[in-house]
């Protein structure tokens, strides 16, 4: 079957290392074959396309942990990414809800699609059963594949882990990615001021029209201070985050796409009694949770584009430079 998958890993120029091409897979027994229609692209695959998570042992690897799909029974389906066991040594795979607390992402052997199993942007793609969510009429093919990593991380970030609530005022750090347009649209949906940090005045419009009540350029002051951050940036932002964030305020942090070693800035944290929390995708019941709160709101992802699987290199070569607004989706079939 044809697919996008990693060659081979660089962490200078990941670029290199990504192939569109027929590759032959040996799944898991007992998993269940989907053949892909959709599927979403992710910072999670440039990370992989590095090596970050994705040593040479385990290429080639095919990208992608988005998907919607037809099952073998002929429904349509979201594809929930999160594997709870990886592999050898690590138990049995295949349940997505073997954590703590039922909660597979709470679980240390935990894994997403592309990282121990193959992903999604391929013309097929195996997965546990459990995995498997019937996709609802209401919702398109393309809005859904941008569901299970971007739009469930936001998801879990806004409403499991900060509990914002309406009225309060929620900082998103960036305006462009997908957890970032997600976390937007979201905390709007659901009532709170939304304040955008971001580094240019078109980026600045175009989070406005999507729900943001309030933007900020780069290293810019808030009219006030915020009782909730977003922060998926990380150094580049770390210390506007916590000098945004009123006494008492949550940030809670889910990737650092500019780095992963923040500056100094305890004095913040403990002297304005700052919670820092870290949010890793969510659960399957999140999942469905998400999808309830799309059908009552009406919020749908911001699209860039829709490619077809020829695309995925210049697509995610936009990615990497930062030129994109929202999901970039794949259409298989």
């Amino acid at each position: 079957m044809r697919a996008a998958f990693v060659a081979s890993t660089s962490p200078a120029d990941p670029l290199t290392g990504l192939r569109i091409d027929d590759i032959a897979i040996s799944p898991p027994p007992d998993w269940v074959p989907v053949d892909v229609i959709t599927a979403s692209l992710n910072h999670h695959d440039l990370w992989s396309l590095r090596g970050v998570g994705l040593p040479a042992d385990r290429l080639p690897m095919i990208l992608g942990t988005d998907a919607v799909g037809r099952a073998p029974d002929g429904r349509t389906v979201i594809v929930y990414p999160v594997i709870a066991e990886p592999g050898p040594g690590a138990g049995e795979p295949g349940s997505p809800g073997s954590g703590a607390d039922g909660d597979a992402t709470l679980n240390p052997h935990r894994t997403l699609l592309s990282e121990w199993y193959h992903g999604t942007v391929a013309e097929r793609v195996w997965v546990p059963a459990a995995n498997l969510i019937e996709m609802p009429d209401w919702l398109s093919e393309e809005h859904a594949a941008c569901l299970p990593t971007a739009w469930l991380t936001a998801y879990r970030m806004l409403v499991t882990r900060a509990a914002v609530q309406p009225g309060q005022r929620v900082l998103v750090q960036g305006a462009t990615g997908g957890v970032a347009t997600a976390c937007i649209a979201l905390a709007a949906a659901a009532g709170a001021q939304v304040v955008v940090h971001t580094r240019d005045e078109a980026r600045a419009e175009r989070a406005l029209a999507q729900g943001a009540s309030e933007v900020v350029l780069n290293g810019g002051r808030l009219s006030a201070p915020v009782d909730a951050v977003m922060e998926t940036v990380g150094e580049a932002t770390w210390l506007h985050s916590l000098r945004a964030a009123r006494p008492g305020g949550v940030i809670v942090v889910s990737g650092a796409t500019s780095g992963a070693n923040p500056p100094a800035g305890l004095g913040h944290v403990f002297f304005r009694q700052l919670s820092i929390l870290g949010a890793t995708m969510g659960t399957r019941e999140e999942l469905i949770s998400l999808l309830a709160m799309l059908e009552r709101t009406g919020v749908r992802p911001v699209l860039d584009s829709v490619i077809d699987l020829d695309g995925v290199p210049d697509a995610l070569a936009r990615m990497q430079a930062g030129e994109v607004f929202g999901k970039l989706v794949v259409r298989l079939a």
